[in-house]
């Protein structure tokens, strides 16, 4: 075995160079870039048969080369060692790769870090466990259950409404709750009710604000302005006097250092990033950035995590930053503790820097904007959160008038403790809290104090639905509801939104037509897979598999019996929407049949029940409703103004005679095609796998083609009619794309 090296497979390219510089020769680093191996995508891949459930893997087809490669470096290692991510999916990769490479199990090793340090690495290394069955059983749980849902009920929505539809045991939860959030603000009936402000003097300035509160008592809030003015009436001429004038002290604690959740929070909020890129940019802190001759570093901890839990060797290094830049005053006297929630996985620590000797600006030079500002808000949270709560001196005075109550509140901040290093963005979802002023704008006051009534204010307001949710808050919601964990969240944010079931409009999720249609019938046909509560107890019932008080088989048996035969009444009793439901509508154009509404792949729409001998249609609901964007030009077949329009492939321009015009045109971006004697320009387009690339607008005749996005500058060194624009890790330049030319410069990010 002399001279042999040991196999470390880790999961993103980025960490290969990050431990590779961590270990010594007798290491070498690879690869895996994800899964290896999965369930395949033609068919279910489980077997059914006397209820094992046993999952039938097969090697990714994308990663045959990947995969190959790992193989043939196994063969030459004394040893594998396991260091993928820290987690179920981790634990799950890092098992098939153990099986493909097929070293004796006393030769496989599993590593875990939290934070990709060299401290951290050399320590993982020194002390390596096994891979963890339980973990794996728990992913396999996981994986399964999904599958069975996905390809069962997919199907059936298929067969109802459309082909191309898709459910899931997840996702669909989160799309019920923003279709109930809907139909409870459709359903909302606001109700009126006032407040009554009086502006009062002392014996001297300033004058102050008290809002009414009680009568003989008991609380009191007007609901019309006839009661609102009767109270008006009565006050004015009744004497104000202080009742009582009480101080004391508010403390605000510091919020927690963050998990995933509360970052998806924050980093929405306050950087408007969306969940997934949110977890894009912190994977890009986590498995190292390039910081100038040092190579990559990894500066923050795992970014996938539920618990709050900090390191004691972390808090001592916070001590000190803190001590030394906000003073030794602002420090608590012990380390703040913490407490996880009961599903929290205390092995993982919270997200935080991994070295606090690296403050935001002094990386800013070598991150890109969006890591810069992602970086800065985990570092700012988590030194606030081992900071001193902030102290509030506060003022409440109450003024009796008769046999009424009013208050007035006041507030001074007295030491800002964490709030001199962080404030966390409100919760758009609370409700508004009574109004507070400064201590400032009140006067020195007495009990028994007669006071000036200067005017009385009534404020008409109507009570208002819960808004809708955002990313934010609906990541909230799935967290406090266990739905889903750490590294499902921005999935399934994503998904919802890829299926058309989801739209986000100025950042509030909405239901669309499709999303309200499907959600429907699957709790309907499902009343059990779907529910909230349901999936959340299955949740708990994989966290118990990974602790080993459940067996994942006997988990994905009790829910198959119930779904199975669900499975089979949906299948009769299910609305068929592809047939058509018929209305009481006569076609405006045969005059003879009735209308059907039915779906489409783009939406509702109305059609003749006579077709094909009529072939009457009309748009429903959001496809209606949106009115067609004008091309500015006119079609050069039938003459009618042409409009943009949205396929699979993306943006187009057709004729707003469709269907009897199809006339359709490809939108250019004002380059000409580089061709010679071509005359033609380029368009935007997309491949059938998603791809942007950018191709002349006369193809087939023209087959010119190049991938990044094309900038109207000549190239100086060769004289190319344009260059292209490309970007990586962080920055961005133009190149020309000529073969040959290596003309490159950078460009300042936008």
């Amino acid at each position: 075995m002399a001279g042999r090296t040991s196999l470390v497979v880790v999961e993103s390219p980025t960490k290969v160079k990050t431990i590779q510089k961590y270990l010594d020769r007798g290491y070498v680093v690879k690869a895996s870039l994800g899964h290896l191996k999965d369930l395949p995508k033609s068919k279910l891949g489980i077997d059914l048969r006397g209820g094992g459930f046993k999952p039938q893997y097969v090697p990714v087809r994308a990663k045959a080369k990947t995969l190959e490669d790992l193989k043939k470096a196994g063969k030459k290692a004394k040893a594998l060692y396991v260091a993928t991510d820290p987690d179920r999916e981790g634990e799950a990769i890092g098992w098939h790769i153990a099986q493909e490479i097929g070293l004796p199990p006393e030769k496989v090793y599993r590593v875990l870090f939290n934070e990709i340090t060299e401290k951290a690495v050399k320590a993982a290394f020194k002390d390596p466990g096994r891979i963890d069955q339980k973990r794996v059983d728990a992913q396999q749980a996981r994986r399964v259950l999904d599958r069975l849902v996905g390809y069962k009920v997919s199907p059936l929505l298929w067969e109802k409404i459309r082909r191309g539809l898709s459910a899931g045991r997840v996702q669909s939860v989160a799309v019920r709750l923003i279709c109930e959030r809907e139909q409870e603000i459709r359903a909302f009936v606001p109700q009126e009710y006032w407040s009554l402000h009086a502006y009062l003097a002392g014996t001297v300035p300033p004058e102050f604000v008290a809002t009414l509160r009680e009568k003989d008592g008991e609380k009191i809030v007007p609901s019309t302005g006839v009661e609102t003015q009767a109270i008006v009436a009565e006050l004015e001429h009744t004497t104000f006097v202080v009742k009582s004038v009480e101080r004391g002290e508010r403390r605000k604690n510091p919020s927690p250092p963050f998990i995933t959740s509360t970052l998806q929070q924050d980093a929405a909020r306050k950087l408007r990033f969306s969940a997934s890129k949110t977890m894009m940019v912190a994977q890009q802190l986590y498995e190292g950035v390039e910081i100038g001759n040092g190579g990559p570093v990894g500066l923050i901890t795992y970014m996938r995590t539920d618990s709050p839990r900090v390191a004691a060797e972390a808090q001592a290094g916070a001590r000190d930053v803190i001590a030394a830049r906000y003073g030794a005053e602002t420090l608590p006297d012990r380390p703040p503790f913490y407490r996880a929630r009961k599903s929290a996985q205390e092995a993982h620590e919270a997200i935080r820097p991994t070295l606090l000797d690296r403050p935001p600006e002094r990386l800013a030079r070598h991150l890109s904007r969006d890591q810069l500002s992602l970086y800065r808000l985990i570092w700012e949270r988590f030194l606030a959160s081992q900071m001193r709560p902030a102290l509030y001196d506060t003022l409440t005075v109450d003024v009796t008038a008769g046999p009424y109550l009013f208050r007035a509140l006041g507030s001074a901040l007295r030491a800002p403790g964490f709030m001199a290093v962080y404030i966390e963005a409100p919760d758009e979802s609370a409700g508004s809290a009574e109004e507070e002023g400064e201590m400032s704008g009140l006067p020195p006051l007495e009990v028994g104090q007669r006071l000036g009534l200067v005017r009385l204010d009534p404020k008409q307001h109507f009570t208002q639905p819960l808004p809708r949710y955002t990313e934010a808050s609906l990541v909230k919601e799935l967290e406090e509801k266990g739905i889903g964990r750490p590294s499902t969240y921005a999935q399934i944010l994503s998904t919802i939104q890829k299926r058309e079931y989801v739209r986000r409009d100025r950042g509030s999720l909405t239901p669309t037509d499709l999303g309200e249609t499907v959600n429907d019938l699957l709790v309907k046909a499902f009343p059990d897979i779907f529910e909230v509560a349901f999936t959340a107890q299955m949740e708990e019932s994989l966290d118990e598999i990974e602790e080993g008080d459940q067996k994942w088989v006997e988990t994905v048996r009790q829910f198959y019996g119930p779904f199975a035969k669900d499975l089979k009444q949906a299948g009769i009793e299910m609305e068929d929407l592809k047939k058509g439901k018929v209305t009481d509508e006569t076609c405006p154009t045969c005059g003879e049949g009735k209308l059907l509404e039915k779906w489409g792949r783009f939406g509702r729409f109305l059609a003749c029940e006579r077709y094909p001998d009529c072939k009457y249609t009309r748009n429903l609901g959001e496809s209606a409703q949106a009115e067609p964007e004008q091309a500015g030009v006119t079609c050069d077949k039938c003459g009618k103004p042409m409009v943009f329009k949205q396929s699979k492939y993306g943006r187009f321009i057709g004729c707003s005679g469709y269907p009897e015009c199809k006339n359709i045109k490809k939108i250019t971006i004002g380059i000409p095609c580089p061709q010679e004697g071509c005359g033609g320009e380029l368009t935007e387009q997309r491949s059938k796998r998603g791809r942007a690339y950018f191709g002349c607008a006369n193809y087939p005749t023209c087959r010119f083609v190049v991938w990044q996005r094309p900038v109207a500058t000549p190239c100086p060194k060769c004289g190319a009619p344009f260059l292209t624009q490309r970007g990586g890790r962080g920055k961005r330049f133009v190149a020309c794309w000529r073969e040959g030319c290596d003309y490159r410069r950078e460009i300042e990010s936008a």
